[in-house]
């Protein structure tokens, strides 16, 4: 297995992609808060540094460190409705935090203040660093209110270990009042980094659906346009055969006439046919063009387009195979870039009509959805029937160009 690439794994990812490893970064960067204070014990007092209690304080913080990171990604996979084990992990992790803070408020070294003879506790900070860092996990993985009655609980379950240290009931009160307002700001950080993540995924959702029902709705369109266009002539060409049957059993010579009539009607059946497929598949170039405009705005891409003033002078033949260009080219800017721009140009050299089209937001690497489609074969298959050819220059890092060439 070779190197991965990081700048060309970013690169192949899709905006959402993007979104949700930016943030889940971010929540795991907030579980690794109490390792420096933790690792500030062991260097707070060098008698201490081979003294196996502090060790056991030590070891509990990167454990409770390696368990926040677990608690983060269950967490966050259960707010964005995928499965996982979430509670399980959030247990634990409360546990750990809970049990290392007694370690450190117990175990730990304690330096006297040097005014007042007042003991103060140093590693009471530390302890509550190690409250709140595993309150994130639980604000994203439990209800708001479930989540400030488990740090309440995990607040109050350290106020004894404070007071037997030596600090005094006002100095723990102080310390954990101080630790609850962390904990709040932690925990809206962490739901709002997760609430963040659930809105690009729903519109990423949406957007997928809005370009399926679009299709379906074409589909229905077609459907109901042959349906309209066939269900008659069908029914009338059963009837009068059914009658033709009968009268030809009979020996009657009209059946004859009968069987006339059923063929004119299939020629006039296979005539409408042909206008409804002619009319489905032929595409005016500057309804196209309208229509893409349209789409890609709804898609939040802005569209510049200039047909100049040779779109309408074009043969009729023409002006078809370039909207087709334009409808299958709008097409992959929805499915295969995240584009905030695309332009679609049309110009004149000779002899030949040039229709380009542009957009930005490629993928360095092709993203998972994207298929080995058939839709430039499709385009390249419909040029050359009118002389025509599809070229797809080099455009630049990110970019997309597409020109098709047809002879006037």
């Amino acid at each position: 297995m070779g190197v991965v690439n990081p700048v060309r794994a970013w690169r192949g990812r899709s905006k959402p992609q993007r979104s949700e490893l930016y943030l889940r970064w971010s929540l795991y960067l907030m579980a690794l808060a109490p390792l420096p204070l933790t690792l500030m014990i062991n260097s707070a007092d060098p008698d201490s540094r081979t003294d196996p209690a502090t060790r056991v304080a030590l070891v509990l913080g990167l454990a409770q460190t390696l368990v926040t990171l677990r608690a983060y990604r269950t967490s966050l996979d259960h707010y964005l409705n995928r499965p996982t084990d979430h509670l399980r992990w959030l247990a634990l992790n409360g546990g750990v935090a809970v049990a290392g803070s007694w370690a450190v408020l117990l175990l730990g070294p304690r330096v006297d203040a040097a005014s007042g003879g007042e003991l103060v506790v140093f590693t009471a900070p530390v302890a509550s660093t190690m409250l709140f860092s595993a309150f994130g996990p639980a604000s994203v993985g439990l209800p708001p209110l479930r989540a400030a009655l488990a740090g309440a609980v995990a607040l109050v379950a350290v106020l004894p270990p404070m007071l037997l240290t030596g600090a005094t009931l006002g100095t723990s009160l102080g310390v954990l009042t101080g630790s609850g307002l962390v904990m709040l700001l932690i925990g809206c950080s962490c739901r709002s980094f997760a609430w963040l993540q659930s809105v690009v995924q729903e519109l990423d959702i949406a957007r997928e659906a809005q370009a399926r029902l679009a299709v379906a709705e074409e589909r229905l369109r077609f459907s109901r346009d042959l349906h309209d266009v066939m269900g008659r002539n069908l029914t009338t060409i059963a009837l009068k055969s059914e009658l033709a049957v009968q009268l030809a059993r009979r020996g009657r010579p009209e059946a004859a006439e009968q069987m006339a009539e059923v063929q004119q009607i299939a020629q006039e059946s296979q005539r409408e046919v042909r206008d409804v497929v002619r009319g489905y598949r032929t595409a005016a170039l500057h309804a196209e063009a309208v229509g893409a405009r349209a789409v890609l705005r709804s898609a939040d891409v802005a569209c510049e387009i200039d047909l100049g003033e040779h779109a309408e002078k074009l043969p009729e033949a023409v002006q078809s195979v370039l909207g087709w260009v334009i409808r299958e080219a709008t097409t992959n800017v929805l499915r295969h870039s995240e584009a905030g721009h695309c332009s679609i140009r049309l110009r004149r050299e000779g002899g030949r009509a040039l229709l380009e089209l542009e957009n930005d937001g490629v993928p360095a690497v092709p993203l998972p959805s994207q298929g080995g489609g058939t839709g430039l074969s499709g385009l390249r298959e419909r040029l050359a029937a009118h002389n025509g050819e599809l070229t797809v220059p080099d455009a630049g890092p990110g970019l997309f160009r597409l020109l098709a060439s047809v002879p006037l």
